[in-house]
């Protein structure tokens, strides 16, 4: 077993020292709104007595949850660092500097622009500042031009369709993908007309030479790559070779693995910022930061991104900014690297007990942070109804697709997993092979309640008596073990 009593002495010291001031907040909003500063208190309850499960959530640091709490929020700052529309910024100057070079300290990239609100802001900015630089710049320079505003209402029309004209590809959204990645729902996919590349039928691997066929047929201006639900890592130096082959971009989706990027797990052709000329991110997952984005770019790109604002997002958030640099200034350590690596490690000691224990999985196992449950193979149920009775036992998780998906994107097949969140508490080997036996113990005593057609329902369930609850209190014994933000007393 872990040892449950090894917390970060620091973390403790620093929790003890916000309790005050946490207890002093809470109080100070109670007095004009009760209703959230007790939804604030039941949140922390919540996700205290929870195993989460949810890949893309995490448990940022108290410092980090701490700056987001300042004055920086009263302060608008559109524009860039030393560029902006509105006087008064120098400190948020100081604080986009400090961030920007924190990330690319830590990911080793050129350029970094930490201005986006979120994940879809990231790669919205991202895909502007591709057009910007391949699609406005040359135009500009072919209708003489200095801006956009200088163009007669013909030459911007023609400049309109231009951008309305390209093409990008992305791994569909059954396989793995996402729908920022050029899907219909998405502004993405209103913007690119789009095609999908896939994984292979038997093994749900990508197949990089079906990717090149496809780039070579579609001729895309944008190749993206990256994944929020594929359990496998990624050979990026062939996803450059082929963009290469056809004059596309390559931009690198890596919102759900930055964290093993930061952390050494993922190096080489398995780093996407040394191969991919535009890279996103969230800072929120893996990364364990606050919730945002940030775009990092090779020079070329630099002068594009940095209009990110206002091309497509509207004044930044300073306090999530200075966040954000606390956060990379976090990952910059040996702890974080040493947390990247249990990550990964962790996984596969979850696919190892869920496997044993008869569990179908995507891929047959994992190498990052993800693991993808087959629930309809494995337990004759939907996500939807696994997901829901996972909650009612005390495990939090979300329903996802599987590569051709009998249950549609709704009520899928699958239950999407991942190990950030519980490594931060410090779960180790042990704990995950016991989550799996949790899991496996509640989903066993799962059935789908029979429809009206006399066929099993995709969305009712029942579990039998009394199991719900005994998963529940084990979860609760376990999860004692390893607290959530020790020291930090709100009674």
């Amino acid at each position: 077993m872990s040892e449950p009593s090894a917390v970060d002495p620091t973390a403790r010291d620093i929790a003890e020292k916000l309790t005050p001031a946490y207890r002093t907040m809470l109080d100070a909003i109670a007095q004009v709104e009760p209703r959230i500063a007790q939804a604030t208190r039941a949140e922390l309850t919540d996700q205290r007595h929870s195993l989460k499960l949810i890949a893309s959530e995490n448990y940022a640091s108290l410092p980090v949850l701490a700056t987001m709490g300042t004055w920086f929020s009263d302060k608008y700052a559109e524009g860039t660092a030393g560029h902006r529309f509105y006087a008064g910024c120098q400190n948020v100057d100081t604080v986009e500097t400090i961030a920007a070079e924190h990330a690319c300290a830590l990911f080793g990239a050129e350029h970094a622009y930490v201005q986006p609100h979120s994940g879809i802001d990231a790669n919205l900015t991202a895909y502007w500042t591709i057009l910007a630089h391949h699609v406005e710049t040359p135009a500009l320079e072919e209708f003489g031009a200095r801006t956009v505003n200088d163009l007669s209402q013909a030459d911007w029309d023609t400049l309109r369709h231009r951008f309305n004209d390209q093409r990008a590809i992305g791994m569909s959204l059954d396989t793995g993908g996402h729908l920022t990645h050029g899907f219909r729902p998405n502004i993405s996919g209103k913007m690119f007309d789009q095609r999908s590349y896939g994984t292979d039928p038997q093994t749900g691997l990508l197949d990089y030479d079906k990717v090149a066929e496809l780039a070579r047929e579609f001729k895309p201006l944008v190749i993206v790559a990256g994944y929020s639900a594929y359990p496998r890592r990624v050979n990026f130096a062939k996803m450059r070779e082929i963009a290469d082959e056809v004059g596309a971009v390559l931009m690198v989706d890596m919102a759900h693995f930055a964290g093993l990027v930061a952390g050494k797990v993922f190096t080489g052709d398995e780093d996407p910022v040394p191969h991919a000329q535009v890279v996103t991110t969230t800072t929120h997952k893996s990364l364990r930061g606050p919730r945002g984005g940030m775009v990092l770019t090779t020079k070329e790109y630099a002068d594009d991104v940095d209009r990110g604002c206002p091309m497509v997002l509207g004044g930044p958030l300073s306090h999530v900014m200075a966040a954000k640099a606390v956060a990379l200034a976090e990952a910059r350590t040996q702890a974080f690297r040493d947390y990247a690596q249990r990550v990964a490690s962790n996984s596969k000691a979850l696919a190892e007990g869920l496997m044993k224990r008869g569990v179908k999985l995507v891929t047959d196992g994992t190498d990052n942070h993800i693991n993808l449950l087959d629930v309809t193979t494995s337990f004759g149920l939907t996500g939807r109804q696994a997901e829901a009775a996972l909650l009612d036992s005390g495990i939090v998780t979300n329903r996802n697709s599987i590569p051709a998906d009998p249950n549609g994107a709704w009520y899928t097949s699958g239950v999407r997993i991942g190990t950030p969140a519980l490594t931060s508490r410090g779960f180790g080997a042990d704990e995950f092979d016991r989550v799996a036996e949790l899991i496996v113990t509640a989903l066993k005593a799962t059935t789908p309640v029979t429809a009206s057609t006399g066929k099993p329902g995709k969305a009712k369930y029942h579990i039998a008596d009394g199991v719900a609850q005994k998963v529940h209190d084990a979860a609760d014994e376990l999860l004692g073990n390893f607290p959530l933000y020790p020291g930090l007393d709100l009674a």
